[in-house]
């Protein structure tokens, strides 16, 4: 049997990503025999206090709290995870830093390029394991797309297309929730969604060097919540209404290093795609793509066998960590099991003291491009993307 090392865990923020990984926690032993780690759920923030008795009555948390600091300063709590809005993943981030705890952030780490900044020098100064969660990449197709490309069975990439497109704000009765507000949340469709899309392009196809984009806020007014209301909440025509501050929309023009060229598109508010994260890689020798709203599929195009099309692969056992849920072929896999994949890695990477991707090292890079994209926003011209990373 492998040897396993106990790991204390603290969730602060206990809505859908808290309790999504609270869940995986508690799936893990039985997903991952072979792990290095075994898990103690030891504490749980949140402000809500039905919230916090869920998490000690349903989840087995032996101790919730209203307050973060407690959390992130536990003398039992070996990695914090952090699941709070946006805009208070900075306080949180540096004070588990300081406090020598391993960190997981939910992406966005930081409402803006310079929050994420600051996050990243503050852990990588701590020397503590750090993840992030762009578990997109974590689904087995995409892991198997990344070995192809790896392997140079596309051959010379020469296009990427990565884009975000999800409904979650197309109705203009959705409510002004913190999501859609600077203040609270950070930039718009560049820091929740777009970041997704970066994360797999710079995963999937290297750096990116320079980029030309523009945004929009395309439903500028919505209701205001009467109390504590998510983008998924809906009100009535003639309710109060407040501005929406940041953007819904944005989409670029890349070149990457390897002489590839692309677009990254991001919207919240377009009709038709639901949650259509996905990604078309062109090369020489071949193409494929992936959409996450079939995320048991990659389509393969290769171009040593042009009569066959494009061929769908469904993904098996054969492929990375799907056997550990279901085995044989064609037998589907959801969301929260990337995010069991996912919590699986972060943990062994934290029991056997190594570093972890995607960490605040992937986040650094991915907001080095936001703000390039930003910027080009501004000047209505193509900027170079520099990393913001301090020493």
């Amino acid at each position: 049997m492998t040897s396993r090392r106990r790991l204390g865990i603290a969730v602060v923020g206990f809505g859908w990503m808290g309790q999504a990984h609270s869940r995986s926690y508690l799936r893990l032993p039985t997903l991952f025999e072979d792990r290095p780690y075994d898990v103690d759920l030891v504490i749980c923030s949140d402000n809500m206090e039905a919230r916090l008795d869920i998490a000690e009555s349903d989840f087995g948390f032996r101790e919730t709290t209203d307050d973060w600091r407690p959390a992130v300063e536990h003398p039992d709590v070996d990695a914090v995870i952090i699941c709070a809005p946006n805009m208070l993943h900075e306080p949180l981030a540096i004070a588990a830093a300081t406090a020598g705890k391993n960190v997981f952030c939910e992406k966005p780490v930081g409402g803006t390029p310079g929050q994420t900044a600051r996050i990243e020098q503050a852990c990588r100064r701590a020397g503590i394991v750090t993840g992030v969660g762009y578990n997109y990449r974590f689904a087995p197709l995409v892991l198997y797309a990344q070995e192809l490309i790896a392997a140079g069975e596309l051959g010379q990439i020469t296009n990427y297309r990565g884009r975000f497109f999800s409904m979650y704000g197309a109705d203009p009765m959705g409510l002004l929730s913190w999501r859609f507000l600077i203040d609270q949340a950070g930039h718009g469709a560049t820091t929740d969604i777009l970041s997704h899309a970066v994360d797999l392009a710079l995963m999937l196809n290297g750096p990116i060097t320079r980029v030309v984009g523009i945004g929009e806020t395309f439903i500028k007014e919505r209701p205001l919540p009467s109390g504590a209301g998510t983008h998924y909440d809906r009100g009535n025509p003639g309710d109060p209404s407040g501005e929406v501050t940041n953007e819904d929309y944005f989409g670029a023009l890349a070149v990457f290093a390897n002489g590839s060229h692309g677009m990254l598109e991001a919207s919240r508010a377009i009709i038709g795609p639901q949650s259509q994260m996905a990604f078309d890689v062109y090369g020489t020798e071949g193409a494929l793509s992936w959409n996450h709203e079939t995320l048991n599929e990659l389509h393969l195009f290769r171009a040593s066998d042009p009569q066959q099309g494009y061929t769908t692969v469904r993904a098996s056992d054969r492929h990375p960590f799907h056997g550990a849920f279901v085995p044989g072929d064609a037998n589907s896999i959801g969301f929260e099991d990337m995010v069991a994949i996912q919590d699986h890695e972060f943990l062994a990477s934290v029991a056997e003291g190594r570093p972890h991707s995607a960490g605040m090292e992937q986040a650094l890079a991915c907001v080095s491009v936001q703000a390039a994209m930003l910027k080009s926003w501004e000047t209505g011209a193509w900027e170079d993307v520099v990393s913001l990373r301090t020493d």
